[in-house]
């Protein structure tokens, strides 16, 4: 089957051909790819994590409250890739640790807020302290890259298509920093200055 694609801006209109099969093909790389890099960063995750007696749903609420400062469950489960349900439970089981506090606004009491507290504050920072890249299989299969280039690689053709699919708003969230403006400059220093966080 041919599929045509009409591309342009109204004025200077012009089709492309494209197969059923061109399509399936580049479905299926980004799904092999996308899964065999997912399996490595589960991995890696869950082994980075597990001193703090954290799974990976859980440290990733954990994230997003620390840098929203005030998520809806809503928040946490757009931006969290998971079912309200999901990031609902999660959340429930950090509160009753003592990592999150739940709460509602004046002016919106349909939705549940979550922020952290000092506990839960203070966990997430020594997770990001214990973060070593060494252990890490993304970032050792991405150093010949760095070695070549300088740099880790931009990825915005990946970044372009989840922008396309997610909007505007999760891409703000994922490409700003781990770090917010209310951080402590001495805390952020401390960590950027760990030999795990630096070039190896």
């Amino acid at each position: 089957m041919i599929i045509y694609r009409v591309r342009g801006d109204g004025k200077n209109m012009t089709e492309q051909m494209l197969t059923t099969n061109e399509y399936l093909l580049f479905c299926k790389r980004v799904t092999q790819l996308s899964k065999a890099l997912w399996k490595t960063i589960e991995k890696d995750w869950q082994q980075w994590i597990k001193p703090f007696d954290l799974n990976i749903n859980e440290h990733h609420i954990l994230w997003i409250a620390y840098h929203l400062k005030g998520a809806s469950i809503s928040d946490v489960a757009k931006f969290g890739v998971m079912h309200v349900s999901t990031a609902f439970n999660f959340s429930k089981k950090l509160e009753e640790r003592g990592l999150l506090e739940f709460s509602k606004k004046e002016n919106d009491k349909r939705n549940t807020y979550i922020q952290l507290t000092h506990k839960g504050r203070e966990i997430f920072l020594k997770s990001l302290e214990a973060f070593n890249p060494k252990k890490s299989s993304v970032i050792q299969g991405t150093m010949p890259l760095y070695d070549l280039y300088g740099k880790f690689p931009d990825m915005m053709e990946l970044a372009a298509i989840v922008r396309q699919i997610y909007g505007q708003d999760f891409m703000d969230i994922v490409e700003n920093s781990i770090f917010n403006g209310e951080l402590d400059d001495a805390i952020e220093t401390e960590l950027l200055e760990k030999p795990s966080l630096n070039r190896f």
